[in-house]
């Protein structure tokens, strides 16, 4: 059964919820060559997170990011963890609770995913950078 990992780095975006699934699909040409498998991808930093959710409509993101920002509020004056700025330690918060890394089968050189679902960058920092990735595929 072969395995395929590969590393690479997503465009600098702003905080928020962003689709990746095509910046994500176009970093493994590979993927195609897969008839049946998994493909996991991990996120290699502690202030973004992947997610996978609603591919089409915008407002979804924009009320991902309302929630979240309520949910761990920057305001909080009980965080000690601010040396990078008030979104340093909720960021930490926001990808303990969304998580570092996602599994999606692989179907005949596809992606398995929904009609509706896209995979997600969480950017939680304010400028966050560009962001590392690493998948592996295994399948065959």
């Amino acid at each position: 059964m072969p395995v395929i990992q590969k590393e690479f780095s997503l465009k600098p975006r702003t905080r928020g919820f962003h689709i990746i699934t095509s910046e994500v699909i176009s970093n493994i040409p590979e993927l195609k060559s897969i008839k049946s498998g998994l493909a996991h991808i991990f996120i290699k930093h502690t202030s973004a997170s992947l997610s996978i959710n609603e591919n089409a409509d915008p407002s979804v993101r924009r009320d991902m990011e309302t929630h979240f920002n309520i949910m761990v509020p920057e305001e909080a004056d009980y965080y000690e963890h601010t040396l990078e700025g008030p979104d340093d330690m909720t960021s930490h918060i926001k990808t303990s609770i969304l998580g570092s890394g996602i599994t999606i089968p692989v179907t005949n050189g596809k992606l398995n995913l929904g009609s509706w679902q896209g995979i997600y960058l969480c950017e939680h920092r304010n400028d966050g950078g560009s962001r590392k990735l690493t998948v592996t595929i295994i399948g065959e």
